[in-house]
């Protein structure tokens, strides 16, 4: 097809979705001229679910007997008018049912005021459920209400909401046409609610609380923070790029296991595994370490897959990920020796090693870094993507930890993991740093790497250095990424298929 012609056809879609705009504009207008445009008094008493459910084995003699009316409201989908009968697919939120109208069971006038209706129209209908000669579970109404007009068409039917921008952009239409979205978000919901009966299971109990979203002070992570402005106070304002210091004075005040399920916001890039606005899991366990933090992830993850996937194996990408067996557990310089076999006899904590193993994969190293920062981006180019199945990554370098405790026996790395699963972080959890001198140092390191020009670096938070002054018990924190836990129980390789409002560039 020439250029010439594609532009005629795409402005002549334009003019007929206008078209079709304005023919439903005036029935809107025909409408409210009757004073019946919105009616808000029709009350469903069940819905596509339950019946099917309800009925899934009963046959056309048995469904004759059921003397009850059934009253369901939904998006009309589909419409065949056959003379003096049509059949109407009907989705609410639950699923579809087939309406069966038939013009001589609806007052006089109805039917043919029906007939004028259009696809995507909200309508109400009550009346018997029987089953067709092809044998579906229908409604034979005989009360049919128009509930709501609808002005937009909907895209057609056979192909549904193909293109993936305009399903992140309007995600209403996508969940009216796609199934397969409308699960992904009943999962996301089903998730949620499992982690949080975990978290508060008897033998666990942890209690679920709320931090603030706007902090004087950006801290809790690594990360570039959104800036805004407190006007009756006069102060700048950050919006919360963890919750991780406000829960940890909560354990200082004696709360010994708090969760939160919270939103962070984080001034970076957009990709399929990154999204600035986010949700997490997170936690902290009084008098615990971050072995135990371990023990109960991979449990919690492994309950999950069997509660939401059925089974400890779960497809993602083409590829059965194993939530069943133990999840390994290996150091990052393990795993970078394991994964870059010419490393193998290195001593991965000599500068010139690590600079030259970074120079031999394309690693960028800026001359600030020391040998723990190379270490990890050595780790992150060769290691990371090849972990699929569940793996645990322990003794990160105390450099690239800041709020981390420092291993006992080596002062280099600290008491961390980090949980990957397809070739991506799931989790990240650490034994606290509870020595408020030992957290002040690292917070004036941390200060000095932001002078430098290190934007994603943290502030120093004098009021969190007084609060561990107070004391705070031996505690062990994590952090779990839900939207990502999401990607991997839907089997969804964008971030924006498990989000339903994805922030997007404005449309041209």
């Amino acid at each position: 097809m020439s250029k010439k012609n594609q532009n005629n056809t795409g402005g002549d879609s334009v003019l007929d979705e206008n078209r079709l705009i304005a023919e439903r504009r005036e029935k809107l207008h025909a409408l409210k001229a009757e004073t019946i445009a919105f009616p808000n008094d029709f009350r469903p008493n069940t819905n596509a679910a339950v019946l099917h459910e309800r009925f899934a084995d009963d046959d056309t003699e048995t469904l004759a007997e059921v003397g009850e009316t059934f009253a369901l409201a939904g998006r009309m989908l589909a419409k065949r008018v056959m003379g003096k009968i049509a059949f109407v697919k009907v989705q609410d939120g639950t699923g579809a049912i087939q309406f069966v109208i038939q013009r001589d069971n609806l007052p006089e006038g109805l039917y043919q005021q029906f007939k004028q209706w259009d696809i995507g129209d909200i309508i109400g209908g009550s009346g018997s459920i029987f089953r067709t000669q092809k044998g579906e579970l229908s409604v034979k109404p005989v009360e049919l209400r128009l509930l709501t007009k609808s002005l937009r068409p909907l895209p057609e039917k056979f192909h549904g909401l193909t293109d993936t921008e305009t399903r992140y952009r309007q995600r209403y239409v996508d969940l009216i046409m796609n199934e397969d979205s409308r699960k992904v978000f009943q999962t996301r919901s089903k998730i949620i609610r499992f982690i949080r009966d975990f978290m508060e299971a008897p033998g666990r109990e942890f209690l679920e609380v709320e931090t603030p979203m706007m902090h004087p002070i950006p801290g809790g992570a690594t990360a570039r923070p959104f800036v805004t402005h407190h006007n009756a106070l006069d102060l700048p304002m950050f919006l919360r790029v963890a919750p991780e210091l406000y829960l940890k004075r909560l354990t200082v005040g004696g709360l010994d296991r708090v969760y939160e399920i919270n939103r962070n916001f984080r001034n970076e890039g957009v990709s399929t595994r990154h999204n600035p606005e986010f949700t997490m899991l997170e936690f902290y366990w009084a008098y615990a370490n971050y072995n135990d933090l371990m023990d109960l992830t991979e449990t919690m993850l492994r309950e999950l897959a069997i509660e939401v996937c059925g089974s400890t194996t779960v497809e993602f990408e083409g590829e059965d990920i194993d939530y069943g067996s133990p999840f390994e557990r290996i150091s990052v310089e393990d795993a970078v020796r394991k994964y870059s076999p010419d490393l193998a006899d290195a001593d991965l904590w000599d500068m010139e090693t690590l600079k030259s193993a970074c120079a031999k994969h394309d690693v960028h190293v800026d001359k600030s870094w020391g040998e723990g920062k190379l270490l990890i981006e050595l780790f992150e180019a060769t290691a990371e993507s090849q972990l699929m199945n569940p793996t645990f990554i322990t003794a990160y370098p105390t450099e690239v930890s800041p709020l981390s405790r420092r291993n006992d026996e080596n002062p280099l790395i600290t008491d961390r993991f980090e949980l990957f699963v397809a070739g991506r972080e799931i989790a990240n959890g650490f034994s606290e740093l509870n020595d408020p001198e030992d957290q002040a140092a690292r917070f004036q390191e941390q200060v000095s790497q932001k002078d430098a020009g290190d934007l994603e670096a943290m502030h120093y938070d004098a009021d969190y250095i007084r609060a561990l002054e107070y004391g705070m018990p031996p505690t062990a924190g994590e952090g779990i990424g839900i939207d990502r836990v999401v990607m991997l129980f839907t089997d969804s390789a964008s971030i924006r298929d498990v989000l339903l409002f994805p922030h997007m560039r404005p449309e041209v």
